[in-house]
């Protein structure tokens, strides 16, 4: 699309700053409170601009979770062209910078887009449900760690201080007890949302299908990669979740080992990594696939990774195909 207006907009809580411009030509600076109400005021003041046209622009903004409702509500309302990015790729296109405050932040969200407008990907809403799958699974981890918080501090007490790890024992009972209901609680709400959807239904049929992969990772996958659309290859899910190994070298000098990038989805890797323990536990091909490379004297966390690598595949191949996964029958990718 070729675009003619952008506009940069950067959200906080309590307030939007919008920065429009015409090509790299500055034509307005704003701030309005992060209200329905002001969305409106300044969609007028949109308005009024000289040769202003909604499908010649797009409004760009960075992921911000909840605060980012009302105004993706409004213009999605209006079929507004949106891209939503993630904010480290704006802060690492925009080279050296000093200084920083909401209104510079706007300026630069508007230049990024201006810069990447041939590559911008349209943002379009998840399904109701999809939503509604976040946030339960979010709540569910929230309180998790909650109960790990108590439990953990109960727990490294007691080798050095029985009586007083006793008494927190029985002060903490009610409020770990509520808690593993709240959990359970969670856990029931998750898979009656996810048994009242047939395409959420038939997905998650198909993920677990693969051995290793439980709920709550076919779960956490399904939410990441918005059932599959957002994200549908294996190779990039790998790298959105840490697993895959990239090159590190330069020049003669340097020649180390490829290595796994940290800016990845670190409760994603982890789910990952706890499924290619079970995996290598009680699926046989990848259990004798484990136990040969460490034999070659392969370290056991790169071969762990592969076998991450390995489930991720064949959940993708899975899904790509509609077939729950066969052990004596590999699916391949096109």
């Amino acid at each position: 699309m070729n675009y003619t207006f952008f506009i940069g907009i950067d959200v906080s809580k309590n307030t939007l700053d919008f920065a429009v411009s015409e090509g790299k030509e500055l034509l307005l600076q704003t701030t309005i409170c992060n209200e329905l109400s002001g969305i409106r005021e300044f969609w007028n003041q949109l308005k009024s601009i000289k040769a202003f046209r909604l499908e010649k622009t797009i409004f760009c903004l960075e992921h911000t979770g909840v605060y980012s409702q009302h105004i993706l509500s409004f213009l999605y309302g209006k079929k507004a062209n949106i891209s939503m990015e993630a904010s480290v790729h704006i802060k690492l296109s925009g080279g050296l910078q000093r200084g920083k405050n909401d209104r510079i932040d706007a300026v630069r969200i508007a230049e990024y887009a201006c810069k990447n407008k041939e590559t911008l990907k349209l943002w379009h809403p998840k399904r109701e449900v999809i939503q509604q799958l976040k946030h339960l699974s979010a709540l569910r981890s929230r309180l998790i760690n909650a109960r790990k918080q108590l439990a953990v501090a109960i727990k490294e007490i007691v080798p050095f201080e029985k009586a007083a790890a006793g008494e927190m024992k029985k002060l903490c009972k009610l409020s770990l007890k509520a808690l593993d209901a709240d959990i359970n609680q969670v856990a029931e709400k998750l898979d009656s949302v996810i048994q009242s959807d047939p395409e959420l239904q038939r997905l998650f049929k198909v993920v677990t299908s693969v051995d290793g992969i439980g709920k709550v990772t076919a779960t956490e996958m399904i939410i990441t990669t918005n059932e599959f659309k957002d994200i549908s290859e294996p190779s990039k899910f790998a790298c959105y979740s840490g697993v895959a190994p990239f090159e590190h070298s330069s020049g003669t000098s340097l020649r180390g080992r490829p290595r796994v990038s940290h800016k990845a989805n670190k409760t994603m890797k982890s789910l990952l990594h706890m499924a290619a323990l079970t995996a290598i536990i009680y699926n046989t091909d990848l259990k004798a696939y484990y136990q040969r490379k460490v034999e070659e004297r392969k370290s056991k966390m790169s071969v762990i990774n592969a076998v991450r690598n390995k489930l991720i595949w064949r959940v993708f191949a899975c899904v790509r195909n509609n077939k729950l996964y066969q052990k004596n029958c590999e699916i391949t990718l096109a």
